[in-house]
């Protein structure tokens, strides 16, 4: 876990979140899953108490996780995240090739069975949701994309469900896209960056996570360097 830890300060840790571990306990997640949370006991760095989560990731994406290291710091977390002044900035690999370079999703999501589990769709009775995105690279074949995606609403899910709806699925996603249940490349979505507006008299804090070990071949074929 230490050797996890991009940003370290008084109100907040940043993580690198690994890729097929959940962030904590939940219905969906099997009992051979240990929990990313049971581990931030390593992370009090003096403090009495382990930090805990500011937000949320799915269990097989990667990157920028924010912890607040005690309730003040979650509570002022918690506050810029509803205003939406947490930016936080996606790399994915996707199935296809847009047609454009950039553009605007604007997709209104809501659950898929109300009743049953997180998975979504798009309705227009739904929850706004936006997202923005912009092609930093293109397979020679054209049968992937590395995308920039920057969702402006923070829904569950939204930023695989907008790739699918448009056509070119996030590649590895066993849900919207063709990845397996079992197996395959693993989900291509990456959280590669955060900046949070923590201190009103200071810069932002801007925070990158390096790209999984699963992801980098896919993304060197669409153009990555370095």
């Amino acid at each position: 876990m230490l050797a996890r830890v991009l940003h370290r300060d008084a109100m907040m840790l940043v993580i690198d979140k690994p890729f097929g571990l959940p962030v904590h306990k939940g219905p969906q997640n099997s009992n051979k899953d240990v929990p990313l949370d049971r581990y931030f006991a390593a992370l009090r760095f003096g403090l009495p108490r382990p930090p805990e989560l500011a937000h949320r990731l799915d269990k097989d994406t990667s990157g920028c996780l924010i912890l607040g290291r005690h309730r003040q710091a979650l509570t002022q977390l918690g506050d810029l995240f509803k205003a939406g002044k947490i930016a936080k900035t996606y790399w994915a690999v996707v199935e296809g090739a847009p047609e454009a370079d950039e553009g605007r999703i604007d997709l209104a999501l809501a659950r898929l069975d109300p009743d049953r589990g997180w998975w979504m769709k798009p309705d227009p009775a739904g929850l706004p949701s936006t997202t923005l995105w912009r092609v930093m690279g293109r397979s020679a074949d054209r049968a992937l994309s590395w995308l920039e995606l920057e969702p402006l609403t923070g829904r569950t899910h939204q930023l695989r469900v907008h790739c699918q709806a448009m056509g070119w699925p996030i590649l590895g996603d066993p849900i919207y896209g063709s990845g397996p249940r079992q197996g395959g490349p693993g989900l291509h979505l990456h959280a590669r960056s955060v900046t949070i507006p923590l201190n009103p008299k200071k810069p932002p804090v801007t925070v990158e996570a390096p790209p999984p070990a699963h992801m980098l071949a896919r993304l060197d074929a669409c153009g990555r360097a370095g």
